[in-house]
């Protein structure tokens, strides 16, 4: 496929955003010249960046662009400056609004080691195994989008956070992943607490119901706890992993430990078919490396790869991205995150250039892979 034209929503937010979001553009903007598609980007105010503009941390035109646009691709939110405001005024107010707003429901987080790295990964070699697995994540629902309340002062103060799920809730992102493991190794896992909560007890009966609707998929069930031990124990015995918006906001940081850093992790949100999808590394913005040129691009590298394959549907053109990178790797480059005792440890910018090196080396591709651009 060539000849797309398409728009791109960038909201490079705060931190170490503005720079990894550069990043990936410039790897998007290349897989464009390459391929002969055309991508527009345009850049929005968000999160913290956008309470210094306009004092709020999803500005209208943010939300309207972010509509409009094909895709959205989203650096990184919040830090310490703004810790003091309100709940609803911080900038991860912002995109729990953006997420609602858009009708952003399913969230994906593939955990998988590069090849180059797996020695960085803090787990043993042989527990690692293949290790490579996706966490389908409700994103919508449950505890986060509940009724939260402070109230009294001292000894008496108190506070509520309310977890809520509908069995049509619960319904929508478990045929999603079900889908996604028909489609790779047919395995399954939900993650609930069923034990204790009627929110796990809910989750477990509706994902259970469906199961002869995908009679070649193996369904298990996990206790949160437990899952999280597993992810250490044996990360190779999993497929496709299903839970809850807080479960598996805590569990995919957890896995993102097994790749040696959670800058190397990319997520994909999404919402019903043809609506625009969110990408974004699954990091914080790191406020205290931000203008030092030393984050690690990879993260949102890969977030850029997953918008091609995922929304644009260029599988070719996303392993062409893949493979630039993984070649960099195997060559020794490594940014201070991911660096090993004989890496090449080279500033963020650096990283970004070998790469859009590699990018355009299209004979060099085409005579060691085969493939035509």
């Amino acid at each position: 496929m060539s000849g797309l034209y398409k728009t791109i929503a960038t909201l490079p937010g705060d931190g170490i955003g503005p720079e990894v979001t550069r990043a990936a553009v410039q790897v998007l903007t290349d897989c464009a010249a390459v391929f002969g598609h055309h991508f527009e980007f345009r850049e929005l105010p968000f999160g913290g960046s956008a309470i210094d503009r306009s004092g709020q941390p999803l500005p209208a035109e943010t939300l309207a662009g972010c509509r409009s646009a094909d895709a959205v691709l989203l650096g990184a939110i919040g830090g310490p400056k703004w810790d003091s405001l309100p709940l609803g005024k911080r900038p991860e107010a912002g995109l729990l609004g953006l997420r609602k707003a858009l009708g952003l429901y399913i969230n994906l987080r593939p955990i998988r080691l590069r090849r180059a790295l797996r020695g960085i990964s803090p787990l043993r070699q042989d527990r690692l195994g293949a290790c490579d697995f996706e966490i389908v994540r409700e994103l919508a629902g449950g505890i986060y989008f509940g009724n939260h309340e402070m109230a009294g002062e001292g000894s008496n103060a108190f506070a509520t956070d309310v977890c809520a799920y509908s069995a049509t809730e619960v319904e929508r992102v478990a045929r999603y992943a079900f889908e996604r493991a028909a489609a790779r190794r047919s395995h399954l896992t939900s993650v609930d607490k069923a034990n204790v909560l009627a929110t796990g007890t809910l989750w477990r009966q509706v994902v259970t119901s469906m199961a002869g609707d995908y009679p070649r998929v193996k369904l298990d069930h996990l206790y949160v706890d437990n899952a999280a031990m597993q992810i250490l124990l044996r990360p190779d015995q999993f497929d496709v992993i299903l839970t809850g918006n807080m479960f598996g906001d805590i569990l995919s940081d957890e896995a993102a430990a097994l790749a040696g850093s959670i800058g190397l992790i990319p997520s994909m949100s999404r919402g019903r078919e043809g609506a625009p999808a969110l990408y974004e590394p699954i990091h914080g913005s790191a406020p205290a490396l931000a203008g030092k040129d030393v984050a690690c691009p990879l993260g949102a590298i890969f977030s850029a790869s997953m918008l091609l394959r995922e929304s644009f549907h260029l599988e070719e053109e996303a392993h062409w991205v893949e493979s630039a990178v993984d070649r960099v790797l195997e060559s020794g480059y490594r940014t201070m995150d991911i660096s090993s005792a004989d890496g090449r440890v080279v500033r963020g910018s650096e990283f970004t250039e070998l790469i859009h090196g590699e990018l355009h080396d299209a004979v060099a591709h085409t005579e060691r892979y085969g493939w035509g651009v």
